[in-house]
């Protein structure tokens, strides 16, 4: 409760910040600082801020959703902060990699390596051989990896564990982003699985299980549900072929987080009902197996803001411009060219000039000399000037590690965890 002397706290408006930040005053709130103090205490913008006590409710949102015993991976290639993989691995099953330096980053910040996986199309031979080194689990996407794990097990005599990432013959309907179905550079295609598993046990490899994902960003969980009981119902299939039981089945992730608008957040309720029918299957036909949710997005991105400063106001031709000290060097994402086939705007306001007051339509655009450097189009925002804070919401994922930061030579953006 406010005393008479606290200036109250409100949730901003679900078009600026779709409800998780609030608002005291004027100023955003990040996990209950001040925006304005926020940049005093980060000393530069642009930044990357992260507010940890989302992220500690979105894991315990989820935890309470779905059924126990659904182990909880976070895929870290949605935000590699090391400060952010420490929280994570704190709270979550295991950590899903996708390269050498990540499992690093995981080892590092303490992850447990019987909880790591490592994915990837293409793993050279020197990352393989450091996977059998940490202990963590190889998701097998070729069979030219085999003879690779096989010799390094044998070299530094320990055992390499494998699952295989299996490409299904169907696709996640509605997804953002299709990662299996059809001819793609991920996984084993299902029909070729049966010959690698022969393979698999022929070179004495350590087998735990599959790893399927067939998509991300999907708010439909009717489209979630269905892709988790095609992924299990293959995974009985293909478990007939293996020598050793499955105990390790990566049923993908998935889940989407609403960024336009009209989106609607995800229902977890149906999910975790399948999720309850497939345990209750799996005592039956895969007696050993531990079911994992893969998620990278979902847990991270909500949770995350980018804070740009406006070092210009223009108005050309009618049409107002903010000038901003970052933009898609930082942000590649809010600029729309991280995979937007038809630009839209991520939701966008003045983080210290949140709430009630003057509006205008307002173009932001970074100091970047090319007209793809855009972060709001046209967009209703509180007025603002040179100075102010202009905030990205859902940036906690694809952010700053997915962009060009050395474009056009601009300084590089810092991360905080809040």
């Amino acid at each position: 409760m406010s005393s008479p002397d606290t200036p109250p706290v409100r949730r901003a408006p679900a078009h600026e910040a779709m409800n998780q930040f609030a608002v005291r005053e004027h100023d955003l709130l990040v996990n209950g600082q001040p925006l304005s103090h926020l940049a005093a205490r980060v000393g530069q913008t642009p930044f990357f801020a992260y507010d940890r006590s989302l992220l500690r409710g979105r894991v315990a949102e989820l935890r309470s959703a779905l059924p126990k015993g659904i182990k909880l991976h976070y895929a870290m290639k949605a935000n590699p902060m090391p400060a952010v993989v420490g929280l994570m691995a704190g709270l979550v099953d295991g950590i899903d990699v996708a390269s050498a330096g990540e499992l690093q980053v995981a080892l590092d910040a303490g992850a447990h390596p019987a909880e790591i996986s490592f994915a990837g199309p293409g793993k050279r031979d020197a990352e393989l051989r450091q996977a059998v080194a940490g202990h963590v689990l190889v998701n097998v996407e070729s069979a030219r990896e085999l003879p690779v794990l096989a010799r390094a097990s044998q070299e530094l005599g320990l055992p390499a564990r494998v699952a295989v990432r299996v490409n299904p013959d169907f696709e996640l309907k509605g997804s953002g982003m299709k990662m299996g179905g059809g001819p793609k550079q991920f996984g084993v295609d299902t029909e070729v699985v049966p010959a690698l598993l022969k393979q698999v046990a022929e070179l004495g490899l350590a087998f735990e299980g599959f790893h399927l994902f067939a998509g991300s960003q999907n708010l439909r969980a009717e489209s979630i549900c269905e892709a988790q009981l095609k992924s299990y119902e293959l995974a009985v299939r293909l478990a007939e072929h293996a020598r050793s039981p499955v105990r390790f089945l990566n049923l993908g992730g998935g889940f989407g987080i609403p960024y336009f608008p009209g989106e609607q957040r995800l229902d977890l309720s149906p999910i975790g009902a399948n999720l309850a029918a497939l345990q209750e299957r799996a005592l039956r036909e895969l007696p050993e197996a531990a079911f994992v949710i893969e998620l990278g997005r979902y847990f991270v991105g909500e949770a995350g803001i980018y804070v740009t400063r406006i070092v210009d106001r223009k108005v050309s031709r009618g049409q107002v411009y903010l000038v901003t000290d970052g933009g898609l060097n930082h942000h590649l994402a809010a600029s729309g060219n991280f995979g937007q086939v038809v630009r839209k705007n991520y939701p966008v306001t003045i983080g210290n000039r949140a709430g009630p007051g003057e509006r205008e339509q307002a173009s932001v655009v970074g100091p970047l000399c090319t007209p793809l450097d855009l972060l709001a189009d046209r967009m209703d925002l509180p007025q603002a000037d040179i100075g102010d804070l202009v905030v990205v919401f859902q940036s906690g994922a694809y952010g700053r590690s997915a962009s060009p930061q050395d474009f056009l030579g601009h300084p590089h953006c810092v991360e905080v965890l809040v």
